[in-house]
């Protein structure tokens, strides 16, 4: 529905929230903020709320180490709970941790993430943290193999030690990663398929509760899930 004047009206009920331009003018009494802008906006939002007393959880990749000490400090500053999730799919988490097991008995891998057409970063967060995840599992880098003649540059996608990471965008898509893991005579593939925006709820409603039990700061839905 169309916003009117200092409110926004619900789709699925004839309720509504308080609209404004200021995070201050509407924080009102919440327990927990959800902020899902970027970098930048997390930041503010995590400032605002801290001064409200009010805790947070942040679903935004690419979260600077700097915001992540700011965000420690004003959560034991404040007494508030704040969580910062690159990525609320709750599989995909899954997935990230069984690429850290299953690391260490190959050499090779590469990952494929695909997305929306209006993704504006590549790779993904989520595939970033996969690949991280790979080479600390493995405990050091993969082997990428070079092409001796590669056609169209790029080809063979990006290299983040030995993990070689290809992005795609395309309409009628969400979010999607699958790695494979590659050695002589097999191959392993660890694959998650975010099909609708409704699949991440389960993952914000964790991380919710989870600032709501605060303080300090938890970063990833691993530490929510108890996968580390």
């Amino acid at each position: 529905m169309a916003a009117q004047g200092d409110t926004l009206g619900l789709p699925d009920s004839p309720g509504s929230v308080p609209l404004s331009a200021s995070l201050a003018d509407v924080i009102g009494n919440a327990d927990v903020l959800v902020d899902v802008t970027n970098a930048d906006g997390a930041l503010a939002a995590i400032r605002s709320a801290a001064e409200a007393g009010v805790s947070v959880v942040v679903g935004s990749s690419g979260i600077p180490e700097s915001t992540l000490t700011e965000a420690r400090t004003l959560a034991e500053r404040h007494g508030i709970g704040i969580v910062i999730v690159p990525n609320f799919a709750i599989g995909g988490v899954v997935m990230t941790h069984l690429a850290r097991i299953a690391a260490r008995f190959f050499d090779y891998a590469d990952l494929v993430e695909t997305h929306h057409e209006k993704k504006i970063d590549a790779p993904s967060g989520t595939a970033m943290a996969i690949a991280r995840a790979v080479i600390e599992g493995k405990g050091g880098p993969m082997t990428a193999p070079a092409a001796e003649k590669e056609t169209i540059p790029g080809t063979r996608g990006g290299d983040l030690e030995g993990v070689t990471i290809h992005s795609a965008r395309l309409p009628g898509r969400v979010a999607h990663h699958e790695l494979v893991f590659a050695g002589p005579g097999q191959t392993l593939t660890l694959r998650h398929d975010s099909i609708d925006r409704s699949g991440f709820m389960p993952g914000v409603i964790a991380a919710v509760r989870a600032a709501a039990t605060g303080p300090g700061l938890t970063v990833g839905l691993e530490e929510v899930l108890g996968l580390k």
